[in-house]
């Protein structure tokens, strides 16, 4: 069996916690014993027995795949969908109901709906995201599976450490993640935050803006770039007072996976995924664009903190990579 991965997006361009699930999953994959390769477009001699495609696939790449009998797994992030209550995602499928009706199949290409259909198999992170593709797409219930992102042993390994005064935020530095706003309570909270993240350019707006705040509050707001090295970044969330995480969309969050292996006490925004995944291990706050609000949700946690549950451990990679290479065989042998 030879896997081939691909994504329409080069990470030279851009960066962020779906470089990071492609990259662990190769890995994992190889560590399993598959022979895993990324798809080079342009080199027409490659081989494989099956694609798998983060991202929602284009319907005609599925179609020439199967023309040369590849199987073909697709791993969509339903970040936005995701982030919307029951009642949008339902106006939502009607909208879409009545589409396919009066519209030309042709003009609703660029939507993407029918990779549902075409690919053998569809991975979601979590339960949630597979309720809402039955919902919006309804393709067949065998081609469905829910298969979370995993967490490397660094992070489950981390040597015990004293807690200190600092939360702890990673994220990339952009408006969805909601850095500036988390920043800004900080200040209003007086809560010390340590902020690990890279911006998608140096020339961001969002980003200029995120350093202006942390400049009125240095004795509060603590940024120093991305943390690549995985042993040391699970020091880091092993020893902070908690991870907090207030994106207004997500899908299956790693850091907060990495955060939650440590043992480290959560916040996050209530939002679907992270009630789905955590329940009440975790503490939540609703999205608010009052700073106020945010602080008084961010305070009452900094103080419960040192008494705050343990969230369970979340799975492992070679968990992930097992159940990836049932689903593989399963597509293949086609069931």
């Amino acid at each position: 069996m030879k896997i081939l991965l691909d994504h329409q997006l080069p990470f030279t361009l851009a960066h962020g916690g779906l470089q990071i699930q492609i990259e662990r999953t190769k890995a994992a994959l190889e560590q399993a014993g598959l022979e895993v390769e990324y798809l080079r477009w342009w080199d027409a001699k490659q081989k494989g027995d099956l694609i798998h495609f983060f991202g929602r696939a284009n319907p005609s790449h599925i179609d020439f795949a199967h023309a040369q009998g590849m199987k073909y797994v697709m791993s969509d992030l339903l970040t936005g969908q995701g982030s919307r209550s029951r009642q949008r995602l339902q106006t939502q499928a009607a909208i879409e109901k009545a589409l396919r009706a009066v519209v030309p199949p042709v003009l609703l290409a660029n939507f993407r709906w029918d990779a549902y259909h075409k690919a053998d198999a569809t991975i979601l992170l979590t339960e949630w995201e597979a309720e809402i593709v039955r919902l919006l797409f309804a393709p067949p219930a065998n081609k469905l599976h829910v298969v979370p992102n995993g967490v490397e042993p660094e992070f489950f390994t981390a040597p015990d450490a004293p807690r200190g005064p600092e939360l702890i935020c990673t994220a990339t530095i952009a408006e969805r993640k909601r850095v500036v706003e988390l920043a800004e309570a900080a200040i209003v909270a007086r809560t010390p935050l340590r902020i690990l993240g890279a911006p998608y350019g140096p020339d961001d707006p969002y980003f200029r803006r995120f350093l202006t705040v942390c400049s009125k509050a240095p004795d509060l707001l603590r940024y120093e770039g991305p943390v690549t090295d995985r042993t040391s970044l699970a020091a880091i969330y092993r020893s902070a007072r908690g991870f907090v995480l207030l994106s207004t969309m997500e899908s299956l969050s790693l850091s907060a996976l990495e955060a939650a292996a440590t043992r480290c006490p959560l916040l996050l925004s209530d939002l679907p995924w992270a009630r789905g995944t955590f329940g009440d291990d975790a503490s939540y706050c609703p999205i608010s664009p009052a700073a106020t609000e945010t602080a008084q949700h961010l305070r009452t946690f900094y103080d419960a903190a040192p008494g705050h549950r343990i969230p369970a451990p979340p799975e492992t990679w070679d968990t992930v990579a097992s159940a990836l290479a049932r689903i593989y065989q399963r597509v293949l042998a086609g069931n």
